[in-house]
């Protein structure tokens, strides 16, 4: 990273029994990964109200990582799928109010999954680092 180069706040809403798990193996096993996002933990995706997506944007978020239980897997049954239905409007949403919809990205990593949570977060990293500053960062200042 050099000095003076921007980058980006990603907030990761990350499920307590698949995706955290993962992240947890990935640090565990030393993979090596962009320290960009930040983490918050839900029990079940199914519990991500589009309200937190849109008060992330609103509070600075130049993107969003919803991660849960891959489909089947939900230790709720159906929460994944209800969070995956969301996402799908949010996205809608984040269009119409001018916001790449590409800043929102729903992923399901299992507590085995660490190498895939290291490419999940380079890959949103650098997703994020390709559109730039969120439109709504530039409008606030």
């Amino acid at each position: 990273m050099a000095e003076g180069e921007w980058q980006p706040k990603i907030l990761a809403i990350i499920c307590n029994w698949c995706s955290y798990a993962g992240a947890d193996l990935a640090g565990s096993a030393r993979i090596q990964y962009p320290p960009d996002v930040r983490a918050i933990r839900v029990m079940c995706t199914g519990r991500v109200d589009p309200l937190f997506i849109m008060k992330a944007f609103a509070d600075g978020a130049d993107g969003v990582l919803v991660s849960g239980c891959h489909f089947g897997d939900c230790h709720y049954i159906a929460g994944n799928y209800k969070c995956a239905k969301r996402m799908f409007l949010m996205k809608s949403v984040l269009k119409d109010l001018g916001i790449e919809d590409n800043r929102l990205r729903m992923t399901f990593v299992s507590a085995s999954e660490g190498a895939k949570w290291a490419k999940v977060i380079e890959d949103v990293v650098k997703t994020v680092k390709d559109l730039g500053p969120s439109p709504l960062n530039q409008l606030q200042q």
